[in-house]
């Protein structure tokens, strides 16, 4: 897919909300790197497992993922080949082991 430029919005635990510019080529791979820049910014607290808003700046979308099912997402082991290769993606983004 397309790498496409997103604005990502995620809240720490104080319900403070956090954006960061990604460019990623799936919403998952979106909310990975989000989650992965925020993590290494001073300015961010520990994050809320709530919703992560995804804007896709190429065209006005707007997508909201619930943290939790994100996470079950990272560590289903089944899925077509493509599905896979994206799952292994974002982990690896997140500095997760890979099999």
């Amino acid at each position: 897919m397309e790498p496409r430029s997103c604005r990502v919005t995620i809240s720490d635990i104080q319900g403070v909300a956090h954006t960061v510019e990604v460019t990623a080529g799936t919403l998952y791979e979106a909310v990975a790197l989000g989650i992965t820049a925020l993590r290494a910014d001073g300015w961010t607290g520990e994050l809320a497992h709530r919703d992560v808003v995804v804007s896709v700046q190429n065209v006005t979308v707007e997508h909201k993922v619930k943290m939790n099912e994100f996470y079950q997402w990272v560590e289903r082991s089944i899925g077509s080949p493509a599905e896979k290769t994206r799952r292994r993606r974002v982990k690896e983004i997140l500095g997760l082991q890979t099999s």
